[in-house]
């Protein structure tokens, strides 16, 4: 999921995976498709704060290793692997 953040200029990224996930990453085409480490709250989901100004962006998470789409944004593109990419639409 994503959610303007608390902060100006800021996007919450968020995951609660199905399984006890041990490791996720956030990759978007906002950082390069550079894996950012999400941090694990207290109820199991992974968060990951991003500055990020107004637009469209492609992302995914990894899971434990696996290639996900965000679960709860039905937004979504098809990428040059022929797999979908989640979007999020920035205002």
């Amino acid at each position: 999921m994503f959610a303007k953040g608390s902060k100006k200029g800021t996007v919450r990224f968020s995951i609660q995976p199905e399984n006890h996930a041990r490791k996720v990453m956030l990759v978007g085409n906002f950082n390069g498709w550079k894996p950012v480490e999400m941090k694990k709250q207290k109820d199991g989901q992974f968060v990951a704060l991003v500055s990020l100004p107004q637009g469209t962006y492609e992302y995914k998470f990894i899971v434990d290793g696996q290639w996900r789409v965000d679960p709860d944004n039905s937004a979504w593109a098809l990428n040059p692997h022929g797999t979908l990419n989640s979007v999020a639409q920035v205002k």
